[in-house]
C-alpha cells in the first residue's frame, strides 16, 4: 500500500520544523502564540456565551468554539511570524531568492539557477500567469544585469512572443527585497492562460537540455519555505 503524500505525523513534523526554524530568530514566538490562542479563545467563548441557549449545551458549544477560534488565531499569527523569520534567515545566503520563490503556489513553475557566473551571480526562472519571470541575484548588480540580458536572449529564441519579465532581488536601488519578492512576482499580471503555460514549459525543455547540469552556488539553496508552502496548500 502506498503512503499518502501527507499524513498527520508528517504535518506535525513540518509544523515543528517550521517552529524550530522560526524560533531561532524569534525567541518570543512560543509566548506570543500562546497569548494569541488565549485571547482568541476568550473572545470566541464570550461571543458564544452571550447567545441564547440551554445552560450545558451553551457551555459545551462555547468551549468548542473557543478552542477553534484560539487555534485559528494562533495558526494565523504563527504562519506570518514564521514566514517573516524564514525570509530574515534567507537574506544574504547564496540563491536566497530561490528559497523565497518556493512559496509560489499551484500554477507556477520555479527553476532555480538557470544561469550563473563564476562570481556566484545567478538567475532563476519562474513560469506562470505573467509569462516568464527571470529573477537575478548576486553581489554585483552590473554582472547580474548582463547575465539577465544573456538569459533573456536565450529564452526569446525558444519562447518567441511570450512576455518575459526581469527582476533583481536584493536591497539595492531598483531591486526587490527577498520578503517582497513573491508578492512582486504575483502582481506582474495575467498574460498567459494555463494551457499556454504548458506550451511554454515544453518549449523551454529544449533550452534546458542545451545547458546540461548547472552547478549550484557554494552553500545550500535555502529550502526552509517549502514546509510552510506545503502547509498552506493543505498537503
Amino acid at each position: 500500500m502506498s503512503t499518502p503524500a501527507s499524513t498527520p505525523t508528517t504535518r506535525r513534523g513540518q509544523i515543528m520544523q517550521t517552529y524550530t526554524m522560526a524560533k531561532r530568530t524569534d525567541p518570543r514566538l512560543g509566548l506570543i502564540i500562546l497569548g494569541v490562542f488565549v485571547l482568541g479563545a476568550a473572545i470566541g467563548f464570550g461571543l458564544m456565551w452571550l447567545l441564547p441557549g440551554d445552560g450545558w449545551i451553551s457551555l459545551v458549544l462555547s468551549i468548542v468554539v473557543a478552542f477553534m477560534t484560539g487555534m485559528l488565531a494562533a495558526l494565523l499569527v504563527f504562519g506570518r511570524r514564521a514566514q517573516k523569520a524564514a525570509y530574515k534567515q534567507m537574506e544574504g545566503q547564496p540563491a536566497a531568492a530561490a528559497g523565497a520563490l518556493q512559496m509560489l503556489r499551484r500554477g507556477w513553475k520555479v527553476d532555480p539557477v538557470v544561469g550563473f557566473t563564476k562570481q556566484q551571480d545567478v538567475v532563476h526562472r519562474v513560469v506562470g500567469p505573467p509569462g516568464i519571470v527571470l529573477v537575478g541575484e548576486g553581489t554585483s548588480q552590473a554582472r547580474v544585469k548582463q547575465l539577465m540580458v544573456n538569459e533573456r536572449r536565450k529564452h526569446e529564441r525558444v519562447a518567441y512572443g511570450v512576455p518575459i519579465h526581469e527582476i533583481i532581488a536584493g536591497r539595492g536601488e531598483g531591486e526587490v527585497p527577498i520578503p517582497k519578492l513573491v508578492r512582486h512576482v504575483q502582481k506582474l499580471g495575467r498574460n498567459v492562460k494555463p494551457a499556454e503555460i504548458t506550451d511554454i514549459l515544453q518549449r523551454l525543455k529544449a533550452l534546458d537540455a542545451q545547458r546540461g547540469k548547472l552547478p549550484l552556488p557554494k552553500g545550500p539553496v535555502p529550502t526552509s519555505m517549502k514546509g510552510m508552502r506545503s502547509q498552506q496548500r493543505g498537503r
